[in-house]
């Protein structure tokens, strides 16, 4: 990838990695439709007045509703409930890991999309690598979860994976702010009536308030802006590589803020979860060209000479010299 793909991958890495927990707060006391009405009715006021200042607004609406509708489907209003939903009964460690097996759907659904990348032996061991490590790190703290909720997960995974195809293949022309914005518009109002009918009989303590915030500031409206801005620098199956990141985000920053182990295990997954994302990410090298020996010469039909490109003339074979033919 490009200086500016890895720093979008990482700023990614580290926004994404932190809303399991916010999720995991801020249930405890309000509602899931509450929480996706909250994140994205603040991130959609929070992008509003940029997005107006660009020229094209109502006529990409107009134009290209049909994606834009698919991808708020797909990728806000399903995927943010079912997963918000699912974390009242599964741990974050959990829901991190059936996450990041999101670039292994994105491979196996690209294809259908045109959007297929060439992936080569170096990315796949990268996905397998990276995934590997997302297992090391999370595999000893899974707890709780149901039937109903690892499907609710599911979905999640299968959103996250097609939305980016969709994004690349019909919403590639289409600026960031443009559909952010209405998308998040669009699942705001979906959730506002479950919201108001399922709000909190007192005001939420102030952890979930600030979850809440940060939620709506920090992992959806910067969030999601340097996520398609990601994937139209590096392709949706290198963008969703950053799901590997994101669990390996999520317990450092219980290491640094919550004083929680950070073991030699999850020093190794660490590893294998850089390693993987530099593999999956990589760019493939380039065929080297072989130079084909009749190329760099013009042919001067008059007088059946060959002149190469340094200029000195040639006799072609067979020919007489005096005209040919």
């Amino acid at each position: 990838m490009t200086a500016r793909g890895w720093a979008l991958f990482s700023l990614m890495g580290a926004v994404w990695g932190i809303p399991y927990l916010m999720i995991k707060v801020a249930v405890d006391e309000v509602s899931p439709s509450t929480v996706v009405f909250a994140r994205c009715a603040l991130g959609a006021l929070i992008l509003l007045p940029f997005a107006v200042r660009q020229p094209g607004l109502v006529r990409n609406l107009r134009t290209r509703w049909k994606p834009m509708l698919a991808f708020a489907v797909i990728e806000i209003v399903g995927p943010w409930y079912t997963l918000t939903d699912a974390e009242r009964h599964l741990s974050s460690s959990t829901a991190g890991l059936l996450i990041a097996g999101v670039p292994i759907v994105g491979v196996l659904l690209a294809r259908s999309f045109g959007t297929a990348e060439a992936l080569g032996a170096r990315r796949i061991t990268g996905l397998v690598v990276g995934l590997g490590g997302v297992g090391v790190l999370t595999v000893p703290h899974l707890t709780g979860g149901d039937a109903l909720s690892l499907a609710e997960v599911l979905v999640t995974v299968v959103g996250y994976a097609t939305a980016p195809l969709i994004a690349d293949r019909h919403l590639r022309d289409v600026p960031t702010l443009h559909l952010v914005t209405p998308c998040l518009a669009l699942a705001a109002l979906v959730y506002l009536p479950a919201a108001v009918v399922t709000r909190p009989a007192a005001l939420p303590s102030a952890g979930a308030l600030t979850a809440l915030a940060a939620l709506g500031v920090v992992c959806t409206a910067v969030a999601f802006v340097a996520f398609l801005e990601l994937v139209k620098e590096a392709g949706p199956i290198r963008a969703s590589v950053i799901t590997y990141v994101n669990p390996a985000v999520a317990v450092a920053a219980g290491a640094l803020f919550l004083d929680e182990p950070l073991t030699g295990g999850v020093l190794a997954a660490f590893a294998l979860i850089l390693t993987g994302s530099v593999l999956a990410t990589a760019t493939a090298p380039k065929p080297r060209s072989r130079p084909v020996p009749w190329s760099a010469r013009q042919t001067s039909r008059a007088g059946g000479r060959v002149e190469s490109l340094t200029g000195l003339p040639e006799e072609r074979p067979g020919s007489t010299g005096q005209g040919g033919g």
